[in-house]
């Protein structure tokens, strides 16, 4: 992009929610005129290409001074070559420029302060971000297993090399918009901490204090962000020092032994439902449903210890059942479980345990005529469930899903549970009946399947059934 003969780059973001100007008071940027700001690197341009009560835009234009880059030594990593001091995409694309300009310009909204509009920082808008052009070492795929988990609609357009020259091949440049409702805060950390992520490299030195900015502006995500990992060790440029410490930061609360702790929670919940034996109901109902379905190929995501897969093997209408679980640890013992090392060659060729996250899209779980979600969703806060939501109805897309959540007014019902508790410590929410009719509802409507909601274990007459299952069917 050229803008005044100089280079430049753009980020847009869009607010629709009517009186869509109040983006203005949130920014700290009035719609009715151009303001600019010098940076050490360049300078930046905060415009509203669109203002008005339906829809606002506002534009962040960045122009940086290429000749200033060498001066001030700002150049790209391994700066030592004097060609690349010159001849590099610094000045063209999205990156660390952008997050410091970000930060610099809009710091009180960052901040979440608005003076004139104060209510306003805390609700969630619909709003878009676009990005042009931004540079992505690791395609399409990395971008979307970064804002995917985090709840936004993804879209992307990749860029050539040269357009004259289209034998250069591909480049790693991307046009990509982000859609969410989210606080205009949490959009802006998003994009100042995953911008430099996409590029893995940074204008200016890492140090200790860098580490303090990832945590301060990854509260909240990125502790649970699948990629956490990889985010941090980009974002801290590789120093493993610095990674090590980031990384233990974050997860300081967290047990030693995750897979331990998970396994000591479940029997925990399973104690709970024991008197009723509603783990047993739940897998014999589950897979009567699979069975109705006529599906011959079926997926269990978070597969755990392999139960389900278990009861699956025992009829020979299932050809190929797939266990999947984030934990390595619950793979282990599911394939102990199942005796797979000493398993019949044409049962042993039935099953597949595979490890993986149900945050993002994965290729692996395409082609399935039917899915098994058990006792899932409820381990998802609001940022996931969004993500999963995606990947299982939008991308994997099986014929038939079927899935179990906990009905949390059956609760009062188990004598051993405390007053307002869920039944399991990891559990971020559990619906009532009406809660988990319109979520499975919604679930229909967007990506086109029908819904017929079930009880699951005895019912009671006032608070239904301890579980409730959702066939979802194209």
């Amino acid at each position: 992009m050229r803008h005044n003969g100089c280079s430049a780059m753009l980020l847009t973001i869009t607010n629709t929610k009517s009186p869509a100007t109040d983006l203005g008071y949130l920014l700290h940027k009035n719609p009715r005129r151009v303001q600019s700001f010098d940076l050490s690197f360049g300078r930046v341009h905060v415009f509203y290409p669109d203002a008005s009560a339906n829809r606002c835009t506002a534009a962040l234009l960045l122009d940086v001074d290429p000749v200033g880059l060498v001066r001030t030594r700002r150049g790209p990593s391994g700066e030592g070559g004097m060609l690349e001091q010159y001849v590099n995409d610094r000045p063209y694309v999205a990156s660390s420029f952008m997050s410091v300009a970000i930060a610099r310009v809009f710091n009180s909204a960052m901040a979440a302060n608005s003076k004139d509009r104060p209510e306003l920082v805390t609700v969630p808008l619909p709003l878009t971000a676009r990005i042009a052009v931004l540079p992505c070492r690791g395609g399409e795929e990395f971008v979307r297993r970064l804002f995917e988990p985090i709840g936004y609609d993804v879209s992307t357009e990749h860029h050539p090399l040269d357009e004259k020259f289209p034998e250069w091949g591909e480049g790693s440049y991307y046009t990509v918009e982000i859609a969410k409702d989210v606080t205009l805060r949490d959009l802006l950390t998003h994009l100042y901490v995953l911008i430099p992520v996409l590029d893995a490299d940074k204008h200016y030195w890492v140090g200790q204090d860098e580490v303090d900015k990832l945590l301060r502006h990854g509260e909240g995500w990125l502790q649970s962000h699948p990629e956490r990992e990889v985010i941090v060790s980009r974002y801290l440029r590789g120093f493993r020092k610095l990674t090590r410490e980031a990384l233990a930061r974050l997860t300081e609360d967290e047990s030693i032994d995750p897979d331990a702790e998970q396994e000591t929670k479940e029997a925990q919940e399973q104690a709970i439902e024991a008197p009723i034996r509603l783990h047993d109901a739940r897998l014999q109902q589950v897979a009567s449903q699979l069975k109705t379905s006529a599906a011959k190929r079926v997926l269990d995501l978070g597969c755990g210890e392999g139960k389900l897969v278990r009861e699956l093997l025992k009829d020979k209408q299932f050809e190929e059942i797939v266990g999947m679980d984030v934990s390595y640890r619950s793979l282990e013992l599911a394939s102990e479980r199942l005796h797979l090392d000493t398993l019949p060659p044409k049962q042993k060729e039935r099953i597949k345990l595979i490890q993986g996250s149900l945050m993002y899209r994965d290729k692996r779980l395409a082609g399935f005529d039917a899915a098994a979600v058990v006792e899932v969703i409820e381990h998802l806060d609001e940022p996931r469930l969004a993500a999963f939501e995606r990947v299982l109805f939008e991308f994997a897309r099986p014929q038939t899903v079927v899935l179990t959540t906990p009905n949390a007014e059956y609760n009062v019902k188990f004598e051993t549970l405390p007053a307002g508790q869920f039944r399991h410590r990891d559990h971020r929410f559990e619906w009532t009946r009406e809660q988990f009719q319109k979520w499975a509802n919604g679930i229909g409507d967007r990506f086109g399947y029908k819904v017929e909601c079930k009880p699951v274990g005895d019912e009671d007459q006032q608070v239904g059934a301890p579980t409730q299952m959702g066939v979802f069917r194209q």
